[in-house]
């Protein structure tokens, strides 16, 4: 049996990335990282870790992976992702009634945020996590 530990971001300011995806995710990081590498543990414990590395390498764009974040209010979500140093990114071949908003880290690494208001995956989580997945 295999289950999903952690997704691995490369970064290259690793402290403005742990200050934007943990407030993001409401992820806490785990004690005794150095500056080379951080986990984020999801503070209610539900859910994948994320990983933290400054290992040199490129954003690709298209990117050849990226995380599809659920919100139960998207648009609420985007403005606050917004708020913590997140941009939206413009797709011209994004359908109009497309249920995702692209956007990227304060890095450039791309992410979604899905509309999933009534995905049965919100219940039970805290109210403290703002974006789930």
């Amino acid at each position: 049996m295999l289950v999903v530990g952690s997704i691995v971001i490369r970064v290259h300011d690793l402290a403005r990335q742990i200050d934007f995806w943990s407030r993001a995710l409401d992820y806490v990081p785990r004690d005794g990282d150095d500056d080379t590498f951080a986990l984020l543990r999801p503070h209610d414990g539900k859910g994948p870790n994320i990983s933290l590395d400054t290992m040199r390498s490129e954003v690709h764009i298209p990117p050849r992976i990226h995380l599809d974040l659920y919100a139960e209010d998207q648009a609420a979500e985007v403005e606050r992702l917004k708020g913590l140093g997140a941009t939206e990114i413009d797709w011209p071949k994004k359908a109009a009634d497309a249920d995702f908003v692209i956007m990227a880290d304060p890095e450039g690494n791309r992410f979604c945020v899905i509309d999933a208001a009534g995905w049965p995956g919100f219940e039970g989580r805290s109210a403290g996590n703002h974006a789930g997945g």
